[in-house]
């Protein structure tokens, strides 16, 4: 049984998802208790900015609306998960993309947690098995008729602050998006995979600020990652999570039988993913994000952070 068959718009508060089919991990939620998006934004930016907060899931109660259509034109039609958080208030969209062989709904979790911190989401499905420079221009599609006309998915969406948001090759269709001119702040990379001959030229043409989340090299050596910092001139920071592997990037509601993820990796990577489209859909930048992370790789759960 799946909590999510229905398209119909649910209101799923998470004492719900506990109590349904549903797996969720096990961080809890924050005790933070805002009046609005307003009161959290700003508490957050005057505090100390710090990555494991965004371990717990946020304050909001988060809702979704399944197989969305996204009319781009009469010929152009694509199909998302739609996350929001209850509050009647404009606030930032994450897009968000899988990779290789994978869907919309391996990135449930990820999509969940960021609504319940005041940041709307759509999991997008496009085609899986790529080509991914075409995934790249179809999401700056996209992203170009949810800017003309937000009330196409929902009136709630701030159309000046959209991030994009991909795993693996997913990530690279992000950085094609952008380069592409896709009118977004940024994008997060979940541990990037590409093809030299495929990104270099959209890599270096890259002009707003990226951030990427990697596995462990020790664990798993991604193909072409190490060409997003390297051809990127500048605006992109790197962080790695100690441990972790290629799967941990993605966080479904049901873990796959077959996955190499662990549960608190994932939440790692959900909490930097966080604290990165916090700091862009708030601020435009990732000085936010950035500073975050310096008690995470004292205490050793990130490492080999750099930025240029």
């Amino acid at each position: 049984m799946s909590l999510f068959r229905s398209p119909v718009l649910l209101a799923l508060v998470w004492l719900t998802l506990v109590s349904g089919c549903a797996r969720l991990p096990g961080p809890g939620v924050t005790s933070l208790k805002p009046a609005s998006l307003g009161e959290l934004q700003g508490y957050l930016l005057s505090h100390k900015a710090d990555v494991d907060q965004f371990r717990l899931r946020g304050p909001f109660e988060a809702t979704i609306q399944k197989d969305r259509e996204i009319r781009v034109s009469d010929t152009e039609r694509f199909v998302a998960d739609w996350y929001s958080f209850t509050p009647a208030a404009s606030a930032p969209l994450v897009i968000l993309l899988h990779g290789h062989d994978n869907t919309k709904e391996d990135h449930a979790y990820q999509a969940l947690h960021l609504a319940t911190w005041g940041i709307h989401c759509l999991a997008l499905q496009l085609p899986n098995q790529g080509p991914w420079v075409a995934n790249g221009r179809n999401l700056a599609k996209i992203v170009q008729a949810i800017v003309s006309r937000p009330d196409m998915i929902d009136a709630r969406i701030d159309a000046k602050k959209i991030i994009l948001a991909g795993h693996s090759y997913g990530a690279a269709a992000v950085t094609i998006a952008l380069a592409d001119g896709a009118p977004a702040l940024g994008g997060v990379l979940l541990d990037p995979a590409g093809v030299a001959k495929e990104l270099t030229k959209f890599l270096r043409q890259l002009d707003r600020p990226v951030m990427v989340i990697a596995a462990d090299d020790k664990i798993v050596r991604v193909r072409g990652r190490d060409l997003f910092y390297e051809l990127v001139r500048a605006g992109i920071v790197e962080v790695s999570v100690r441990d972790a592997h290629h799967d941990d990037g993605e966080f479904p509601l049901e873990p796959a039988s077959d996955s190499s993820a662990t549960e608190e990796h994932q939440v790692t990577f959900v909490s930097v993913l966080t604290s990165a489209a916090f700091s862009l859909g708030v601020t435009g930048k990732l000085d936010y994000a950035w500073t975050s992370l310096v008690d995470a790789i004292k205490n050793g759960k990130l490492f080999d952070a750099h930025s240029k």
